[in-house]
């Protein structure tokens, strides 16, 4: 038996970058449902569940504002930083004063979700896994504002606020469905951690 969850999600910025636009962030106009089942795990996850988005409500209007940032211009080299794990004599420093690039960020702001979601018990459960156990550790933790690590809007610095909607869900701002264009959905490591 699978237990669902609702999750009320916000926060003051997010963004959901499109994987079609190279250098700058441009955010899809709503949040990925890889980004709802990454907030999920955020709360609790265990290698015995697998978390599966069934619907995010958008709460808020949607409004996008933009602002500039001072980024990198390069990656650092994977040869050269494991030559320096070896001990071989190498800089792998990068100073952001010689490669900076200012890059824009098209963000959402004022972000509120509703995260309708159920898991399932995944092939690595042993005997003491049971759904009810997991259904019980997940709304401890998120009653409690508890996560494994801060969760966030698609990038490290829009955080999110959480709580488990357990009475009345909270209306929308919008009324009906809207077609949003494609999206991506997630990613699949099921082939030896190898995404299709």
């Amino acid at each position: 038996m699978s237990y669902g969850v609702c999750i009320k999600v916000w926060g003051q910025r997010a963004c959901f970058t499109r994987p079609e636009m190279k250098a700058e962030r441009v955010s899809y106009d709503v949040m990925t449902p890889s980004a709802a089942r990454g907030i999920l795990e955020s709360i609790h996850w265990k290698p015995a569940i697998r978390w599966h988005v069934d619907r995010i409500t958008v709460l808020n209007e949607i409004r996008f504002d933009t602002f500039r940032r001072n980024e990198l211009g390069s990656k650092g080299s994977a040869t050269m930083a494991e030559r320096a794990m070896k001990g071989a004599p190498v800089n792998i420093s990068q100073v952001i004063e010689l490669d900076r690039q200012q890059r824009a960020t098209t963000f959402l702001t004022d972000v509120a979700y509703l995260i309708d979601a159920h898991f399932d018990l995944t092939d690595k459960a042993g005997s003491e896994d049971t759904a009810e156990k997991h259904y019980n550790i997940f709304l401890r933790r998120a009653r409690s504002g508890q996560c494994y690590h801060r969760p966030s809007f698609g990038c490290r610095e829009f955080a999110v606020e959480f709580e488990i909607v357990e009475g009345e869900r909270p209306q929308s701002f919008h009324v009906g469905e809207r077609d949003l264009g494609w999206m991506l959905h997630d990613i699949d490591f099921g082939d030896a951690m190898s995404p299709r």
